[in-house]
């Protein structure tokens, strides 16, 4: 197929997007990596008369710490992500979720921000950004706002990002020395979306769980934050009954469309079984274990 006709801009900054966005109106699109948004022009779901391309606003690019945070360029590619070596000392569980996205190809077009703002919960980031307690950084033409991520997400393709702004970063909190990380992702083959998949920070005291992060992709409307799991294992050992339990609850707040990837009880059954794996791999990542 073969999209509708559209004009193309590319503009050089933020401020000159953000400009388009208000004089152009709601018959424009922003294009990241295109990975979502193209696919869809070419079935004609999507017929925008304006494409804006990010691509070269250099601003939007790049992997940075500022004190105890990482600060990412909402254009930085996956591949980017796979490569940073400050990720893989820092935010490791970032990396290892970049692994599991599409193929290399993808990989090297796809953004992180694309990803984010697209609010597919079949996307692997949204689940990963609620694990890590992430922020995002909206532009618009009233200037710049920061919201977390726990929230951003309001439902299938819809999130907190207004038509007139433009995600410019993704601020993530440094986990702290000796967190284990996980990023179990259930799939049928390379480049497929996740038929169910678990995201987990897990911090010990001990022989106990001081603080743990567990988020689900694919299981809802949105990524999920299993919090009563998260609350079932703080101030217990990780052995099969607290495990048990945990994957229980996380199965408790699922809502999967069937699909092709399994029906609605399958998809569950697989949340609450990558929920289990992911504290399993976390608990024997974290300091002493």
């Amino acid at each position: 197929m073969i999209p509708a006709g559209f004009e193309y801009h590319a503009p050089r900054s933020v401020a000159d997007a953000v400009a388009l966005l208000g004089e152009l109106g709601p018959d424009a699109k922003l294009l990241a990596g295109g990975h979502s948004l193209l696919p869809m022009m070419k079935l004609r779901f999507a017929t925008p008369s304006h494409l804006i391309d990010l691509g070269r606003i250099a601003g939007l690019r790049g992997i940075s710490q500022a004190g105890n945070e990482i600060r990412i360029g909402a254009m930085t590619t996956e591949a980017d992500l796979l490569k940073s070596s400050l990720l893989a000392e820092k935010v490791p569980l970032l990396v290892e979720g970049a692994g599991w996205i599409a193929d290399p190809q993808v990989r090297y077009k796809g953004t992180i921000g694309g990803d984010i703002s697209h609010g597919d919960p079949g996307n692997d980031h949204p689940a990963l950004m609620l694990a890590l307690d992430a922020s995002f950084v909206l532009v618009g033409p009233k200037g710049e706002r920061v919201v977390k991520a726990d929230g951003y997400f309001l439902g299938m393709y819809a999130t907190l990002l207004e038509p007139d702004e433009v995600m410019s970063e993704i601020r993530i909190p440094i986990p702290p020395a000796g967190t284990g990380w996980s990023y179990q992702k259930l799939k049928r083959k390379i480049g497929d979306f996740a038929t169910a998949a678990t995201a987990v920070l897990l911090q010990m005291d001990g022989a106990k769980v001081a603080k743990v992060s567990i988020a689900l992709t694919n299981a809802g409307a949105t990524a999920l934050k299993a919090r009563e799991a998260e609350a079932s294992l703080v101030g217990k050992a990780i052995d099969n009954a607290s495990l048990d339990e945990a994957a229980r609850l996380a199965m408790s707040i699922c809502d999967p469309t069937p699909d092709q990837r399994g029906d609605a009880e399958y998809k569950v059954a697989m949340c609450g079984e990558m929920t289990r794996r992911a504290l399993l791999a976390a608990h024997a990542r974290t300091a002493g274990a």
